[in-house]
């Protein structure tokens, strides 16, 4: 006997046959899948940010680390020529470090202090060997601060060394931060102007540093409250062997910071106005530190805008004080390229 199967029945029974099959390899598909979108993108790198010291506890080595911090920021208060003991005066003017180095060395090309801690000890052109973190301070102290050398013992150099290592907490040896420095803008193929750098300065700087750039004092010129505004020239300011009386560094430190409000996102200044009021600047009087031309004793070493001689690429030293700078690279990577290419290239 033949059984009969109507076409109905057939179809319902070819359809749950294949819908079987399809459910067993989705079952499939699913044990082999990929983790999810969110699984599978790598997590992003961390970004390094500066510490808190306020959530440090109240133990001697943040203690340290906040003086520290008020050396940074009222350097004049505690070293500076005016407080009360002489064997602590070794600043020579009321300037505080923090004039240079920025909301207390953490903005971004303001010349930071944070992720220093691990650089040392390094070469230098200047010193022509290696320098330890306590000598780069010192180098600051009889420059920028046109004072004298501080030992490394007392408490005050011990206290800036731990709050430099604090700035540098989550920075691994050898990591480079960005916004270490100055930053670094386009140069001028023309000498940067200080006559024009006056008017920039009369429109965008006099306000604050005064019209003979002697800045603001916080009170009366017998304490050691040091300047609301600081100095840009004259007998309380940095000397003529700072890194600020070089040109490219001054005219960087400018565009990127100043007028008070700007940063490297939001420049005030255009770059011929950062160039020709950095010109300006020091184009004025200023202290004179003694010894200079022992500075950089590889001359092909010396930075291209380094103020004073000897020099030896045969410039004159008002081309290397406002440029431009591209003939005397190009002089110093020819007498290089002589000597066999021993010197790094010139800054």
């Amino acid at each position: 006997m033949k059984h009969v199967v109507n076409s109905s029945t057939l179809r319902s029974v070819i359809l749950g046959s294949a819908l079987a099959s399809l459910a067993i390899l989705i079952g499939y598909a699913l044990l082999s899948v990929t983790p999810t979108s969110a699984q599978q993108t790598a997590p992003s790198p961390q970004i390094w940010t500066v510490p808190e010291i306020g959530a440090l506890p109240n133990d001697a080595a943040s203690q340290q680390v906040r003086r520290g911090r008020d050396l940074i920021t009222a350097t004049y208060a505690h070293v500076g020529p005016e407080v009360a003991d002489p064997a602590k005066r070794f600043a020579g003017n009321n300037l505080a470090c923090a004039n240079c180095h920025l909301d207390a060395g953490t903005k971004k090309f303001g010349i930071p202090l944070f992720g220093l801690f691990w650089m040392f000890p390094e070469y230098t052109a200047r010193d022509g060997g290696e320098i330890t973190l306590e000598d780069r301070l010192n180098n600051c102290m009889m420059r920028s601060m046109n004072g004298r050398p501080m030992p490394n013992d007392p408490p005050e150099m011990q206290a800036i060394v731990a709050y430099i290592k604090f700035l540098s907490t989550g920075v691994a040896p050898g990591e480079v931060l960005s916004g270490l420095g100055v930053g670094r803008m386009p140069e001028l193929d023309r000498a940067a102007d200080p006559a024009r750098g006056k008017t920039v300065y009369a429109t965008a700087c006099l306000a604050c540093h005064n019209t003979d750039g002697s800045g603001i004092r916080r009170s009366l010129p017998t304490t050691d409250l040091g300047y609301m505004i600081p100095p840009l020239w004259g007998s309380d300011s940095f000397n003529d062997g700072a890194g600020m009386a070089r040109l490219i560094t001054a005219a960087n430190f400018i565009h990127f910071n100043m007028p008070h409000g700007a940063d490297y996102l939001h420049p005030q200044l255009t770059l011929e106005q950062a160039w020709d009021v950095a010109a300006y600047v020091i184009s004025q009087p200023r202290p004179r530190k003694a010894g200079l031309d022992k500075d950089f004793p590889n001359l092909l070493e010396k930075p291209v805008d380094t103020p004073y001689g000897p020099y030896a690429d045969g410039f004159s030293e008002q081309q290397h004080k406002y440029g431009p700078f591209a003939p005397i690279r190009a002089a110093i990577a020819r007498l290089k390229a002589e000597k066999g290419g021993a010197a790094p290239a010139p800054r």
